[in-house]
């Protein structure tokens, strides 16, 4: 009778030292899928960091682009309006020109002056 009550408490201590190993096992396995996500959200943090740099950058870029574009269409205003003063003075300068020619005669556009189509052909 000793003999089978011993028997069954090495039993029931082999099942509580399985129960304890498969516990210790899910523990460790957990542990390592925790530091595995861990690492993964340390790696997607370093990443949103580097990524909120280059647009911060690519920000910055865009406003001097910006910026730049600004002042070309500044000075392309001031020398449309230069050029447009010119031509205006170097008409007035010239007195009345040749007359101009209705569109479609000679193949010139409408208000060209006339000399102008002679000046194509040759």
């Amino acid at each position: 009778m000793a003999s089978l009550m011993l028997d069954n408490a090495l039993a029931r201590l082999d099942g509580a030292l399985a129960q304890l190993e498969a516990a210790a096992r899910r523990r460790v396995e957990a542990e390592r899928g925790r530091a595995n996500l861990e690492t993964e959200l340390a790696l997607m943090q370093d990443d949103r960091a580097r990524l909120a740099a280059e647009l911060d950058g690519a920000t910055a870029r865009l406003g001097d682009v910006e910026t730049a574009a600004a002042d070309v269409d500044q000075r392309l205003e001031r020398a449309m309006n230069v050029i447009g003063a010119v031509i205006a003075r170097a008409q007035a300068d010239a007195g009345p020109g040749p007359m101009a020619v209705p569109a479609g005669e000679n193949g010139e556009e409408e208000g060209e002056p006339a000399t102008a189509s002679l000046d194509r052909e040759h």
